[in-house]
């Protein structure tokens, strides 16, 4: 393609699998050619509860460099992708207090004809994983996006069997993410892209 889809993928994850699974979106999509921004949801929590969970601890520790999330970045972006753990079968309040912070953006029409798609994980193998992708897209509704997700397009998708977007179960944090979600995630981005770059094409011809 003549210039390069950009694409942000805005996530939230307190104890990592979400940030693994941003980390194999961002390295496929920049394989295909794209420009990203990976960013992340402000933290909400206060300090003595991140210190009380060794695991979330640690993940603060090592996404400390990963800029936090603004506006500008869903603006700037021909495609976006958000991730979020669920929280009773929806997004978490991090992430969802970003979104609420685009109302100006959304009156210019500014988050109008993107991309958007979605990930996220559960503790447990039906904890919410398809509920909390459909929650998410319901603000893409409003933006007027252009929901794409992974769809049955691949045959590895029969293996993980989420049409919705990428998810993985971490069973209380003792399964870390594996290789049936990280192909789901390539999948998930080499699709992002391809159509993002689709509707670009179209839209400067």
């Amino acid at each position: 393609m003549s210039e390069s889809v950009k694409l942000s993928i805005i996530y939230y994850s307190s104890t990592g699998t979400g940030f693994a699974i941003a980390r194999e979106i961002q390295e496929t999509a920049e394989k295909e050619g794209a420009e990203v921004r990976l960013r992340k949801a402000a933290e909400l929590a206060p300090a003595e509860a991140i210190a009380g969970n060794p695991a979330w601890a640690a993940n603060v520790e090592d996404t400390k460099d990963i800029p936090d999330a603004t506006p500008d970045d869903v603006v700037w972006a021909d495609a976006v992708v958000f991730g979020s753990p669920t929280r009773y079968g929806n997004i978490a309040s991090q992430l969802k207090q970003f979104i609420d912070q685009l109302g100006p953006q959304w009156q210019q029409g500014l988050l109008a004809d993107k991309v958007y798609s979605g990930f996220t994980s559960t503790a447990t193998l039906h904890g919410g994983q398809e509920s909390t992708l459909l929650a998410l897209s319901n603000s893409f509704y409003h933006f007027g996006g252009i929901i794409v997700p992974p769809g049955y397009t691949h045959a590895s998708k029969f293996a993980d069997g989420n049409p919705y977007g990428t998810s993985h179960v971490d069973a209380q944090g003792n399964s870390p993410v594996d290789d049936v979600t990280r192909t789901a995630a390539q999948v998930q981005a080499r699709r992002v892209v391809s159509v993002a770059g689709a509707l670009k094409a179209g839209l400067a011809a």
